[in-house]
């Protein structure tokens, strides 16, 4: 099969992890993704990194570099033509190969590196001791390589929602009830899916917790495993606490060719998506369905000429277990199956936006090591409102690589309208909780979807510690309630 010149292939991918006792010693995560950079050279059978035209790097938190890029550029000791950094997000990764396989196929650009990386863990320790660093900054000029999007309505503002922690697990509480589980049900069934993950995670070589972890260590709340929100302990998070970079090079199949490549270490990506939900979580018609999910991913499938049945290594993005089986139910997978390869974010790590290029990374592996076989990668951003796919395959797309961003058909989709604080009180149904806990493991606050009579959704607050307790063992969702003017929940 004859290749178009321009057919965009991965070559190369790195992973690092940091564990350094002496904060004296911690590398800065510049160096980290240069690292990463440098192994996937190594990965492609290359003998030094050469200059490519840009260098891409997801953002980051751990430290305020000013251009990322450029820093990674010096400690890399290459000279890119551009350097861009990315918006928020975990589906940034694969949005920008999405992004850079067009940029390949249309001409503009041979040769891209793709890295990110973050201190988070090293960082707290320093907090904590008092420890600061020098690390360097660049005011370089740089390329906004992905947008940000505005996720959070001014009324969940106003109640203060606006934190993974708080809303993935209300989305937790609609699964399941759609389930139709009880509470003591569903807890059992969330700590076996998790313990699969862990089970890989153990397996892989560069996951940040290797430890197996039972059904029972999951979901039994301990010193070492307080409740967050409910019904998700800390083992049900994603883990931030991490120090963690990757990074890949992806050229056209001639520039693969020039640089003597083997074949072997080609990936292909098939196919692209990006999408995303009604933006504002107050809009979205039910918590226990994801319907860009659906359109975007089975898009990508379809583009790449396959379908669920058909890819037999997939990585579905695993912040919290209500994500993983948001992205099942959406594809038509079976939660038996196989869903990461790395061993999720509370496993394998989840440094912020960049845990989907340890997924890449991972996939391309597994590919790699499966040359007959398909591979599939979900990243996610926000509450489950950003999305992005790609389908790699060690095999060439027969076509070349094809893309869509089916966004008009799910922005024509139905959504929920929310009521404003003036009209948000009076009698509603409880649509979907969770109970915040504080420091201590202890139950502080309710929070709570309300469907008002006309449908509209309104959100309840309550700190009442005795109704946050009982909420933990009582489901209320179906029952009605009073909401009042400001926002504070009572059962009816």
């Amino acid at each position: 099969m004859t290749i178009d010149p321009r057919t965009p292939v991965l070559i190369g991918n790195g992973q690092v992890l940091q564990r350094e006792d002496d904060l004296a010693k911690v590398r800065d995560p510049a160096t980290l993704m240069a690292e990463a950079l440098h192994l996937a050279a190594r990965d492609a059978g290359l003998t030094s990194l050469p200059d490519p035209d840009a260098l891409w790097v997801c953002a980051l938190l751990s430290w305020n570099y000013g251009n990322p890029a450029a820093v990674v550029a010096r400690h890399a000791g290459v000279r890119p033509r551009t350097c861009g950094l990315s918006g928020m997000g975990g589906n940034t990764p694969q949005s920008l190969v999405n992004k850079a396989a067009l940029l390949m196929q249309r001409g503009d650009i041979d040769m891209v590196y793709i890295a990110g990386g973050e201190t988070a863990h090293s960082k707290r320790r320093a907090k904590k001791l008092g420890v600061t660093w020098d690390w360097p900054t660049s005011q370089e000029p740089f390329e906004q390589v992905t947008d940000e999007l505005v996720m959070v309505s001014p009324e969940e503002i106003e109640r203060k929602l606006y934190m993974p922690i708080q809303v993935y697990p209300v989305f937790e509480s609609a699964i399941r009830a759609s389930l139709r589980h009880s509470i003591a049900e569903h807890q059992q069934h969330l700590g076996k899916l998790w313990s699969r993950f862990s089970e890989v995670a153990a397996d892989n070589p560069f996951a940040w917790s290797r430890q197996t972890r039972t059904a029972n260590d999951i979901i039994t709340p301990s010193a070492d495993n307080r409740m967050i929100g409910f019904p998700y302990t800390k083992l049900m998070n994603s883990n931030n606490d991490v120090d963690m970079a990757a990074g890949f090079i992806m050229c056209t199949a001639e520039q693969a060719t020039a640089l003597g490549v083997p074949r072997d270490r080609w990936v292909f990506v098939h196919s692209g998506t990006d999408a995303h939900e009604h933006l504002f979580i107050s809009n979205r018609l039910h918590f226990h369905e994801t319907p860009a999910v659906r359109i975007a991913g089975r898009r990508a499938l379809q583009l790449a000429d396959t379908d669920i049945d058909d890819v037999s290594i997939i990585d579905l993005y695993s912040c919290f277990p209500s994500a993983v089986q948001l992205g099942a139910k959406s594809l038509g997978l079976s939660l038996d199956r196989q869903l990461t390869r790395t061993g999720g974010l509370q496993f394998a790590g989840g440094p912020w936006n960049n845990y989907v290029s340890h997924s890449i990374a991972t996939v391309m592996n597994d590919v790699r090591n499966s040359p007959s076989e398909t591979g599939l990668v979900w990243a996610n951003g926000g509450f489950a409102t950003k999305h992005a796919f790609g389908v790699y395959s060690t095999q060439p797309p027969r076509d070349g690589f094809k893309y869509d961003y089916p966004q008009d058909d799910i922005d024509a989709l139905p959504m929920r309208t929310a009521a404003t604080r003036s009209e948000a009180e009076g009698s509603a149904i409880v649509e979907a909780y969770t109970v915040m806990h504080d420091r201590d493991g202890h139950p502080e606050q309710v929070i709570a979807s309300c469907l008002l009579a006309d449908d509209r959704r309104a959100w309840g607050i309550s700190r009442d510690p005795q109704l946050a307790a009982h909420l933990m063992t009582e489901d209320p969702i179906g029952l009605p309630c009073n909401l009042d003017h400001d926002g504070v929940l009572r059962l009816a």
